[in-house]
């Protein structure tokens, strides 16, 4: 929708130190619990929960379980920011 997607995805355990300088990133907790940190602290977000993670501010998600989540951002945005790591994903991949 007007180059923005909107990404169904399952994750669980540590996710790596991330920002993204030029946009906002939305999480929405579909099913479980996602807690996302900040370098000040945190936010815990259930099931049907929505936070928006202001662009250029470091975080972190992670899921105790495994948790599906839906992320709205801009089409090209890297899952890891600017970091390139093993849990870096292939961009605009339909399954």
């Amino acid at each position: 929708m007007n180059d923005y997607q909107f990404k169904l995805v399952k994750v669980q355990g540590d996710f790596v130190w991330q920002k993204h300088e030029d946009t906002d990133e939305v999480f929405i907790v579909i099913e479980g619990n996602l807690i996302i940190e900040f370098r000040d602290g945190k936010v815990t977000l259930k099931e049907g929960e929505m936070f928006v993670v202001p662009r250029n501010v470091d975080h972190k998600p992670y899921a105790a379980s495994e948790c599906e989540i839906m992320l709205v951002e801009p089409k090209g945005v890297v899952n890891t920011g600017q970091e390139q790591t093993e849990q870096t994903a292939e961009n605009d991949v339909w399954l």
